[in-house]
């Protein structure tokens, strides 16, 4: 028997509701309610689950361990926010702005591992199969072992999965593909839910490597049910801003790995190439000499990177200053200014703050904070620091500047591109040996740093 029932669902988060609400209770979205109709099929005997294997519970002491052998994908990048590469079998979910650079990105990915000698298909919702064709020439991706299709009907992959049976499988994308049975529009809550499960059943059956290609929202999450996250292994998410050629592949989900890696490219006319020493191609257009410019020494994941850090202090004729921040958080550069107006006597209340980290880099750990610091004050003194300082370390609201972790990468990585000396925390100075050629000055307050940096 086939019921027939009318549901209203969120765009944004995927709140389910039997009636319409101008804001969504879930997330808070205004106007994202959507109405959908879906037809139930009450059939006797029907799992719908993920897995259905009726086998009885064991001790997990009892279950033989192995591990999953991993796709090396030939792009090290990747592997590295990957944890080494794919998993068989697993569901990894990339998301980023529209032009970004997703679909080069995995057709440039597929083709090395077609290279490699493994079978791929390449599943395309968006392009024809003469536009994926052109694409691939212009990046040089052509190989026997990857195969194209242009197709969105669920049903129809599935057949070409069966008969093809690759070895990795990318579907660009997830908003395009559709259900038969599903009544709903393709991209659609429903759709987007039922066409993931299926994808599920197919990486976690057949033992296939699987990627889907997600649209994101205006606030920039992934557009869909917020399901979609939990059912998938992976999530990445790919960065950038559109004026610099610069991209940053981040996992905010692995199963697999570790979350706290990212991926460095940079987009020229042949696609997408690695960067493989970040720090030195974020300083090499570092002004010398100038207030308000220094270099934080921050760490992504196990990567040590550099990055140049700039700060204006502007007088300004309005009632209340502008504080901008772009890069670093914007509620730490304003608690860092609070602790330079009542720690050091620096009036800032008339002078508006802009802080910038020069590449479109993105940083969110506490270490920048000391470095956020000089610079305003850099900025607001007309004092530039010398050009072979570096800096790092957490800020705290009485003035003093607390130990980080990993401060022995971070000196290493300044060492070997030339700085001499490092200012950091004095505690964390202890229970390793710094490198030759560079001079440690470990520092307790803000105070301190200014009194050697600004000397």
């Amino acid at each position: 028997m086939v019921k027939v029932k009318t549901k209203f669902f969120c765009t944004e988060c995927g709140y389910e509701s039997p009636k319409w609400y101008g804001k969504c209770p879930g997330c808070g979205s205004w106007n994202s309610m959507v109405e959908e109709t879906e037809k139930v099929v009450k059939t006797q005997g029907m799992s719908s689950g993920l897995f259905h294997t009726k086998e009885k519970p064991l001790p997990i002491i009892n279950i033989e361990s192995g591990k999953e052998p991993r796709i090396v994908t030939g792009i090290g990048e990747l592997n590295r926010v990957l944890g080494g590469g794919v998993v068989p079998g697993s569901l990894v979910l990339v998301g980023g702005d529209p032009g970004i650079g997703k679909s080069t990105l995995l057709l440039q990915t597929s083709h090395e591992m077609a290279k490699a000698g493994l079978k791929v298909l390449y599943i395309s919702g968006e392009e024809s199969i003469r536009q994926t064709k052109m694409r691939a020439e212009r990046l040089g991706a052509l190989s026997e072992n990857l195969y194209v299709l242009c197709e969105s009907d669920m049903d129809s992959i599935e057949a070409a999965i069966d008969d093809l049976q690759p070895n990795f499988l990318v579907i660009d994308s997830i908003q395009t593909v559709y259900l038969p049975e599903v009544t709903s529009a393709p991209g659609s809550v429903a759709q987007v839910r039922e066409s993931t499960a299926r994808f599920m059943r197919i990486a976690k059956g057949r033992g296939i490597a699987t990627v889907l290609v997600g649209h994101v929202t205006k606030e920039g999450a992934i557009a869909g049910p917020r399901l979609l996250e939990h059912m998938v292994d992976c999530v990445l998410y790919f960065e950038g801003e559109r004026h610099h050629s610069y991209r940053l592949l981040r996992a905010v989900k692995n199963r697999f790995g570790s979350t706290n890696e990212i991926g460095i490219f940079e987009m020229n006319e042949s696609g997408l190439t690695e960067v493989i020493n970040p720090s030195e191609l974020f300083l090499s257009e570092r002004p010398i000499g100038v207030a308000g410019s220094t270099v934080v020494a921050s760490m992504e994941g196990t990567r040590p990177m550099l990055v140049e850090l700039q700060a204006l202090i502007a007088t300004t004729q309005f009632p209340s200053p502008r504080r901008m921040a772009t890069g670093v958080d914007h509620h730490r550069m304003g608690l860092i200014i609070a602790v330079l107006e009542k720690r050091m006597g620096m009036f800032l209340q008339n002078q508006d703050a802009y802080v910038n980290l020069a590449g479109g880099v993105k940083l969110d750990e506490p270490a920048v904070d000391l470095a956020i610091a000089v610079s305003i004050a850099s900025s607001f003194r007309d004092v530039p620091t010398r050009p072979d300082d570096c800096f790092f370390g957490e800020v705290g609201l009485t003035g003093e500047v607390r130990a980080v972790s990993r401060a022995e990468q971070r000196v290493k990585e300044a060492a070997k591109l030339g700085f001499k000396r490092v200012i950091l925390p004095e505690k964390s100075m202890k229970g390793w040996q710094s490198p030759a050629g560079i001079q440690l000055i470990g520092v307790n307050t803000v105070a301190d740093a200014l009194a050697v940096a600004l000397d």
